[in-house]
């Protein structure tokens, strides 16, 4: 049931005990107690609400910051990690494979702001080799949520 519940989490922005229920075959209040439990052990990390901030007039800029590093003695990536999340315009630290070894997600209000970031913050931390920065430009999807407007098929018309 975990699992389930886990996944209708995932793909859903708001929490329809009773749906949720009905999927499952069973109750609302175990469904809601399961939730409950899951929050407590820290399964369940906690909510977010997606905002499509082009609708919203205000400047924002997200950046995806690649960083490549050299790892510390007995201590792998988990002290980097944790110096670069706890600045406050980090919104994601990940640990990923291939030519680079950390992907940051940052929040900021112009691509000034965020490449001063980088430059200012992020690259005199000592074990950082190299960093190479993408912006979004446009989301079409975010987390699991289509945010482009979908046209409707449109059918030729066939005359004889």
């Amino acid at each position: 049931m975990r699992t389930e519940i886990l996944r209708y989490l995932e793909k859903n922005s708001r929490v329809d005990l009773g749906e949720l229920a009905v999927l499952l075959g069973t109750d609302e209040m175990t469904v809601a107690n399961e939730i409950a439990e899951m929050e407590k052990e820290k399964i369940i990390c906690g909510y977010h609400t997606l905002i499509d901030w082009d609708k919203t007039g205000e400047e924002s800029v997200t950046a995806l910051i690649e960083v490549r590093v050299t790892p510390q003695r007995d201590l792998g990536f988990d002290r980097i990690a944790e110096r670069i999340y706890k600045f406050p315009e980090v919104t994601a630290v990940y640990l990923i494979s291939g030519a680079y070894d950390f992907l940051i997600i940052l929040e900021g209000k112009t691509l000034k702001e965020a490449s001063r970031f980088v430059s200012e913050k992020l690259s005199p931390i000592e074990p950082v080799l190299s960093t190479a920065t993408h912006f979004i430009l446009k989301k079409y999807k975010d987390h699991g949520t289509i945010l482009a407007p979908q046209k409707k098929a449109e059918r030729v018309l066939v005359m004889p």
